[in-house]
């Protein structure tokens, strides 16, 4: 009885054992499923970080050259604060100069104009008359003459010189006036790009401000997804252990079982050995009592025979444990893909001509004939920012459509064109170089003279004075 009752007690503590391990398995499957999904979606939120991370990089550079370009700007605005006092100076000298050319000549006219009624007043309708016959004889007469008519050619002459000085101070003053008006339009132009620089660095700048909030609470939501995972590792971890121990106390117990089990068969066959022994021992000295009483007789037969035999039961006890774990086997297909890559090298094939010219010459023919060919637009209009010879451009923009005529690529940038070609000074310039200023460049057509989309005032013309502003550096790339 108590023997079924201890295997009752040891079946139903194996079945809880089992319950509580299936349960257990059950939770780890649910957990190992919650822990690759939280693992999906921790590699999903990296991916974001790491996209928005490029996204900020590039703002951030494109902010960078923003920088660079508004520096540029900036420092192009104060050459131009300069060069435009400068030129409010000369202006102001040359109406200086206006004003007293114009009061030598009033002055020179109304000596003159004295000299004319002192010569009416005193003499009358008939005073140059009277100013002939006051000679004592023809000689003095012709003297007279000579002198009268002298007189007449340097009030004119002087009236013409000072009229003459007066034009030509008022025409300095009027191109004085135009390059002051292109400088301050080239100075609105550069500041309007700075207030667009400005606008797109702010805009720039917020876009990486909410790139960085982006990013934080991308950051902060994996760091949840990783803690969530850290959690989950520790509990499959407990439920291992706790499977770990129960399966140690399963075997141990089974253990305690088998040798339990062992331990009663062993005494149980000890027990029926003895009992054999006994009942035999028994039998042999009941024989042996009837033997000795019939046999009395004999004078030396004794014969005693004592036979031992003990029986032991060799028990045998077979635990069978199976284990079956299934692993599966994966086949990896290795696919080789090819990729065809083909690349064609296009030739290009570039012509140069080069003529000879005799000392005489003193000029690049190839440099000429650009010359010849942007002075076929002069008169079209300036354009801020357009590249058309006959619709609009502004001065980079005009001298690289010009140069592209003859297969020479350049910068829309006057500041870049300081850097293309090879420098030469100012007074090794020949037609075709161009002339660089700050914030402005032009054509050199050789004699001082330039050709250049000004202003939208004057739009693509020629000017004498290729000096007329501080030259910065003059390029030859042809």
């Amino acid at each position: 009885m108590k023997k079924r009752i201890l295997c009752l007690t040891l079946g139903l503590v194996l079945t809880f054992s089992q319950v509580v391990n299936v349960a257990a398995s059950t939770r780890k499957e649910e957990l190992q499923q919650q822990k690759a999904a939280t693992e999906s979606q921790l590699a999903e939120q990296q991916a974001v970080i790491d996209s928005l991370e490029e996204q900020k990089n590039q703002i951030t550079s494109e902010i960078s050259d923003l920088d660079a370009q508004l520096v540029d700007v900036m420092v192009e605005i104060e050459v131009l604060k300069g060069e435009l006092e400068d030129k409010e100076t000369e202006i102001a000298q040359t109406q200086e100069e206006l004003a007293q050319a114009q009061e030598e000549r009033d002055r020179q006219y109304e000596a003159m104009k004295v000299r004319i009624r002192y010569l009416y007043e005193n003499g009358g309708g008939d005073a140059w008359a009277q100013l002939l016959l006051q000679g004592e004889d023809i000689g003095s007469i012709l003297n007279q003459a000579e002198y009268i008519q002298k007189l007449y050619e340097s009030d004119r002459n002087s009236l013409e010189e000072f009229a003459n000085t007066v034009q030509q101070v008022s025409d300095l003053a009027d191109q004085l006036d135009s390059e002051k008006a292109e400088l301050e339009e080239m100075q609105q132009a550069y500041a309007d790009q700075q207030a667009n620089l400005e606008t797109q660095l702010a805009e720039k700048k917020a876009t990486s401000s909410d790139y960085d909030t982006q990013i934080s609470e991308a950051q902060s939501q994996a760091s949840a997804y990783a803690a969530l995972i850290e959690q989950q590792n520790a509990e499959i971890q407990q439920i291992e252990e706790e499977e770990k121990r129960a399966a140690e106390e399963a075997a141990r117990k089974a253990a305690e079982e088998q040798a339990r089990r062992e331990a009663e068969e062993q005494a149980a066959a000890e027990r029926a050995a003895q009992q054999a022994a006994e009942e035999e021992e028994e039998e042999q000295q009941s024989s042996s009592s009837s033997n000795s009483s019939s046999n009395s007789s004999s004078s030396s037969s004794s014969s005693s025979s004592s036979n031992s035999s003990s029986n032991s039961g060799n028990s045998s006890s077979s635990s069978n444990s199976s284990s079956s774990s299934n692993s599966g086997s994966s086949s990896s297909s290795s696919s080789s893909s090819s990729s065809d890559s083909s690349s064609s090298s296009g030739s290009s094939s570039s012509g140069s001509s080069s003529s000879s010219s005799s000392g005489s010459v003193a000029y690049n023919p190839t440099g000429q004939s650009v010359v010849d060919y942007a002075c076929q637009f002069v008169g079209n209009p300036y354009v801020w920012g357009g590249t058309s010879l006959t619709n609009g451009a502004d001065c980079s923009g005009f001298i690289m459509s010009v140069y592209a005529r003859f297969g020479v690529s350049l910068p829309h940038s006057s500041a870049a064109m300081r850097s293309v070609g090879v420098g030469v000074s100012y007074s090794e310039a020949m037609p075709g170089d161009i002339i660089c200023y700050s914030g402005h460049v032009a054509i050199y057509m050789g004699g001082g003279a330039i050709v250049h989309a000004s202003n939208a005032k004057d739009g693509i013309k020629i000017s004498s004075n290729a000096a007329y502003r501080t030259i910065l550096a003059v390029r030859r790339v042809l």
